[in-house]
């Protein structure tokens, strides 16, 4: 499972730095993963200080940190 985790933070720093800030809905759906997946991918970068996470009325966006 961390592989899998692991992989995934890859993904998702890979598609902000393409594309910018992002919903976690549009994350997820762009990239086709669980919502259980996405989280703890995002939760993966968070810790390595590599996204930016901003709450807003309908969930969250994310960016990531160049």
């Amino acid at each position: 499972m961390m592989t899998e985790i692991g992989f995934t933070a890859g993904k998702i720093w890979k598609y902000l730095d393409k594309n910018g800030e992002v919903t976690a809905l549009k994350l997820k759906s762009a990239l086709g993963i669980t919502n259980t997946v996405l989280y703890m991918g995002i939760g993966w970068l968070a810790r390595e200080n590599q996204v930016n996470i901003v709450e807003y009325a309908k969930g969250y966006k994310i960016s990531s940190k160049k």
